[in-house]
């Protein structure tokens, strides 16, 4: 199996469509950080695989592997766990596209992924693949177990020749505490080459500056897309940073859900074809525009950029 895998958690996305405390109606989509990376991925033309556990006999998961083969994504390494139900969430978004939400995941299947995957079949598929994508989310979700293992597996790959591609997409009610997730990642951050930083996710668990942080990785052979709050995004490695100035806002900003991971689809598809870190950036920021303008992490496909 080459080409990328993507590892972590799809869930059922219930996105509110009235502002009326939740009694109205709901539409109903799939999605997930490194589902969204996946998907899109996948639609700028690499071959996908997902790799998650989902449950078995309901309509969601149902849709979440309708929704796989829609895309044209593998589903060889998504196992199904009878009697499970997978994660849902809901979203509810202000009147400039910032989001609200509301989880219930604490039995997804997807917790326990490497306990239910053949670990040998998961293992020599991403010794294969040319990148694997995961996030802090995908961390949280696998548990202090399941990190253990996963990091012997990105070990095992990178000196199989597999890049490995890390979004630090924090989410404190997924950690026991700061301490916790700041250890996590920087635990896997050595069997990495790419790193997807943002400001806000430094400081929700607790680390040093961002721009620190970004550094100290560089320095040690990571290609870092450092994100700062004021839409700066600056690209450093051992050979020295550049930076790209902010540029303008979507005049309609329905929901900046899914915009950081569209923005990795982006820029890791660009640099995986031997684009520069400036041609990554323009297409990540070209992407995730348009997907603020959309409902929902995924945008139809009609709305992609060319």
């Amino acid at each position: 199996m080459a080409g990328v895998i993507a590892l972590g958690e799809c869930m059922a996305e219930l996105s509110l469509t009235s502002d009326d405390g939740g009694k109205g109606a709901a539409s109903i989509g799939y999605a997930g950080d490194t589902y969204n990376t996946a998907v899109y991925l996948r639609r700028m033309g690499l071959e996908v695989a997902y790799a998650s556990a989902v449950g078995a006999g309901d309509p969601f998961s149902a849709g979440i592997l309708a929704t796989l083969a829609e895309e044209g994504i593998g589903r060889a390494l998504v196992v199904e766990a009878e009697g499970r139900l997978p994660g849902v969430y809901a979203i509810q978004r202000d009147d400039k596209g910032e989001r609200s939400f509301f989880f219930w995941r604490s039995e997804a299947p997807a917790r326990d992924y490497l306990k239910l995957i053949d670990l040998a079949a998961l293992g020599a598929a991403l010794n294969d693949a040319q990148l694997i994508v995961v996030s802090a989310i995908s961390l949280a979700v696998l548990g202090e177990a399941g990190r253990t293992v996963l990091g012997d597996l990105l070990a095992q790959a990178k000196a199989a020749g597999a890049a490995v591609a890390f979004d630090t997409n924090y989410r404190v009610r997924l950690w026991p505490g700061p301490d916790v997730g700041r250890a996590a990642i920087e635990a896997v951050l050595p069997h990495c080459r790419y790193l997807s930083l943002s400001a806000e996710d430094v400081a929700a668990f607790g680390g040093r500056s961002a721009e620190a942080m970004a550094r100290t990785w560089a320095a040690r052979g990571l290609e870092v897309v450092l994100r700062h709050g004021d839409h700066r995004i600056e690209v450093l490695s051992a050979d020295g940073a550049e930076l790209f100035a902010p540029e303008a806002v979507a005049a309609s900003v329905v929901d900046t859900t899914g915009a950081g991971d569209s923005f990795n689809a982006g820029y890791w598809a660009t640099r995986l074809r031997g684009g520069s870190p400036s041609d990554g950036v323009a297409a990540g920021r070209r992407l995730a525009a348009v997907v603020v303008q959309h409902a929902g992490a995924i945008v139809p496909k009609a709305a992609m950029p060319a």
